[in-house]
């Protein structure tokens, strides 16, 4: 039977057990031999960190090729214009690839969200609002690089969720044991 763990990684913790210079890891949280994260969260990150003991789950919940949707709540400097947002869900060109489709929206500051630490930049005349935006690619530093392409660069970034499974009730730095479905 295949184990499947939810964390809620906290920002400058690597998605690894394996530490480095001047990072935390996974292993000041996870006291489980056996498990790999599925899937990554840069370091400066945060949110839903889905980890396994299970290869073949693992794949399937990282590869994009599944289209598992990813949630993240995307706190941005200024506000995005509507062609922004367009950009944003069409698809942005970055050079390397073009992004997919994918959902944009204008949302208020998710309930429950806990204080980041250390606390994000804050620009007294400028505003910052918050987006969720759902992916079904995953790719290195992928949103960061979707919102500055569009003129509002990231601040804070968190995932929500993937699939099915969410961060619902779950504090950052904690995890919990839950039953692997796949969507």
């Amino acid at each position: 039977m295949s184990r499947l763990i939810l964390f809620n990684k906290p920002c400058g913790v690597l998605s690894q057990f394996t530490p480095e210079a001047g990072h935390r890891c996974l292993a000041e949280f996870i006291p489980i031999p056996g498990f790999y994260a599925a899937g990554r969260l840069d370091t400066d990150s945060e949110g839903l960190l889905v980890l396994t003991d299970d290869g073949r789950l693992q794949k399937r919940i990282a590869d994009p090729q599944h289209k598992l949707p990813k949630t993240y709540w995307v706190q941005v400097e200024g506000v995005p214009t509507d062609e922004a947002m367009q950009r944003l869900r069409d698809g942005v060109d970055l050079g390397d690839f073009v992004t997919l489709h994918c959902e944009v929206a204008r949302i208020d500051e998710p309930d429950g969200l806990w204080p980041r630490d250390p606390p994000i930049r804050q620009r007294k005349h400028i505003p910052t609002v918050w987006l969720e935006i759902v992916l079904r690619e995953g790719k290195n530093r992928q949103v960061r690089r979707m919102t500055a392409k569009v003129g509002y660069p990231t601040l804070r970034l968190v995932r929500a969720s993937i699939g099915s499974y969410s961060l619902d009730g779950l504090p950052p730095g904690e995890w919990r044991e839950t039953e692997a479905t796949v969507d």
